[in-house]
């Protein structure tokens, strides 16, 4: 009778000592599992913009509104002769309509005599994959100033955007890079904690940013042919 109790109470215990074991050994291991590290990695590319937005805005004034439409549409002449001059295609050229400002018909002019009654101003776009015929026009462009051309302020600020629009052919290989870059931070890590780099967990590809490849304060990325991607990607790799 005794061994039998004491059968039935190893069996017992028996029996607690696994229930407590495996939960506590799945919970160990999970955690093992689960030791991860966290690191970015970072990739840039310098690349050349290959298209180009140039916006020449040019207008005049006169008392006389025919006048002042005649003169606009000489100096439009005179513009779109340099521009060919210069090598861009009439397909490349796009002229918009002509904006009329009557100053008379402003309710808080001025009580002051009017020297010239009204504005006329007209826009040329050049969009071109030529940007280096542009940046060798944009030196050339005060000669339509000698010969009386009026352009508007903001054709000289910052008259060009240039644009790179291959990001998308580049961004496998900078997507590869940065992961590259994240695994050596990684492996760097994982040395000083006496471990190994796994397989990834998760990954974050990050945004792909595009910047003007000089840091002049001021300066826009677009004013720029010259410019620089960067993508930053968040890697979790487990540690073994």
């Amino acid at each position: 009778m005794i061994d039998k109790k004491l059968k039935n109470i190893l069996i017992i215990a028996s029996a607690l000592v696994l229930a407590g074991f495996f939960p506590g050994y799945f919970y160990y291991t999970s955690h093992i599992n689960n030791r991860t590290v966290t690191v970015k990695g970072l990739a840039e590319k310098d690349v050349k913009a290959n298209l180009a937005f140039w916006k020449i805005k040019f207008k005049t004034t006169g008392n006389d509104l025919f006048a002042a439409q005649n003169k606009l549409e000489s100096d439009l002449d005179l513009i779109k002769k340099f521009l060919t001059d210069q090598g861009f295609k009439e397909t490349e050229i796009s002229i918009e309509r002509i904006n009329t400002n009557d100053l008379m018909t402003d309710p808080y002019r001025s009580t002051q005599p009017i020297d010239s009654r009204y504005i006329l101003d007209q826009t040329i776009t050049v969009r071109t994959e030529n940007v280096d015929l542009v940046e060798s026009a944009l030196s050339k462009i005060s000669t339509l100033v000698a010969k009386g051309v009026i352009f508007d302020n903001q054709s000289y600020i910052s008259p060009v955007s240039y644009l790179f629009t291959g990001l998308n052919e580049i961004k496998p290989e900078m997507l590869e890079q940065a992961t590259q870059n994240a695994k050596i931070a990684a492996k760097q890590f994982a040395e000083s904690s006496n471990s190994k780099v796994g397989n990834i967990k998760t990954a974050n590809q990050g945004v792909f940013s595009v910047l003007p490849r000089e840091q002049i304060p001021g300066t826009n990325e677009s004013e720029q042919i010259n410019k620089t991607i960067r993508v930053v990607s968040t890697v979790v790799y487990y540690l073994e």
